[in-house]
């Protein structure tokens, strides 16, 4: 095993637990060369997406503990545990957190068409009109999946959730009006809530996001509310703690740069960039509140 002074003597694989073209992947690919330069190695993305990003991860909590692989995330990774009946690896125990890298709101978006353009419109016509109004997400155990859900609990709104296979074809039919409501990732979003095709009626996180100074946030309504979809990367457990430490300041380093801060947030995404101890802070605070909402909402993975 590498000495303190010797990491990294050969190319990191970063393996992305999400497939290609997806907002997990383009941050990614956002921070590959400024980390390789950071770190003085190269860094080869590897996406192996599959089951919510179980299927990577797991691959990751086996590989060596010499920091060579890294896994990259999303925040799905405190979700799995709460909705997967049986998974090939501990999340607490068999990974080790590295760093926060960035972090996005789920936006709660409408079709022109559909009357409420705001949280108190929403609630107004839901007193009105006392039919279950559908609302799509990203798929069940999702982070706009919890937020919907979340959101539905706190408030009390007949939501009914409408599950999809991902951002993209939930987009498609709220954009064609075949839902009212989506509860989506901004990254997937932002460009038609620009333009006019859909309208955003929140963000999910505890504040306003500073490219949407317009939108509202959903705690300004229920205080405490905020379903952060962050991205995040973890070795596997036992991996020295100098190495983990050398690949968290490089992280730290590269998420401050403004070119980075600039390429994220046109994503849709903010640069966040923290110690690996913060992120394990996050893990284990989030683990439990899944787990309550999982099982108050009766959701598990299909």
């Amino acid at each position: 095993m590498a000495a303190p002074g010797e990491f990294p003597n050969k190319p990191l694989t970063v393996l992305v637990s999400y497939p290609a073209g997806g907002s997990v992947d383009v941050t990614a690919r956002i921070l590959q060369e400024p980390l390789a330069k950071a770190l003085g190695q190269t860094v080869i993305v590897d996406n192996r997406g599959g089951a919510g990003g179980s299927i990577g991860t797991a691959l990751v909590a086996k590989a060596q503990p010499d920091g060579y692989t890294v896994l990259f995330t999303l925040s799905s990774h405190t979700i799995n545990p709460a909705i997967q009946v049986k998974m090939a690896f501990d999340t607490e125990k068999d990974l080790a957190p590295v760093s926060l890298v960035a972090s996005s709101p789920q936006v709660l978006v409408a079709h022109p068409s559909f009357a409420p353009s705001s949280l108190s419109e929403l609630e107004a016509y839901a007193r009105k009109n006392p039919e279950v109004i559908p609302y799509g997400s990203a798929g069940i155990g999702s982070p706009s999946h919890m937020a919907g859900e979340l959101f539905r609990m706190k408030t009390g709104l007949p939501l009914n959730h409408v599950a999809y296979r991902g951002g993209g074809p939930a987009t498609l039919d709220v954009l064609s009006g075949q839902i009212p409501l989506l509860w989506v990732s901004l990254p997937a979003i932002a460009q038609h809530i620009k333009s006019g095709r859909l309208k955003a009626l929140a963000m999910s996180t505890a504040r306003r996001f500073p490219e949407f100074p317009d939108v509202p946030a959903v705690a300004e309504t229920i205080p405490g509310f905020n379903v952060d979809s962050w991205n995040a990367m973890f070795v596997p457990a036992r991996t020295p703690p100098h190495i983990i430490q050398k690949i968290e300041q490089a992280v730290m380093a590269v998420t401050k740069q403004p070119a980075v801060q600039k390429a994220l947030l046109e994503q849709g995404a903010l640069a966040t960039g923290s110690t690996a101890r913060e992120l394990g802070q996050i893990v284990q605070k989030e683990l439990p509140m899944w787990r309550e909402l999982t099982k108050a909402a009766q959701i598990q993975a299909q």
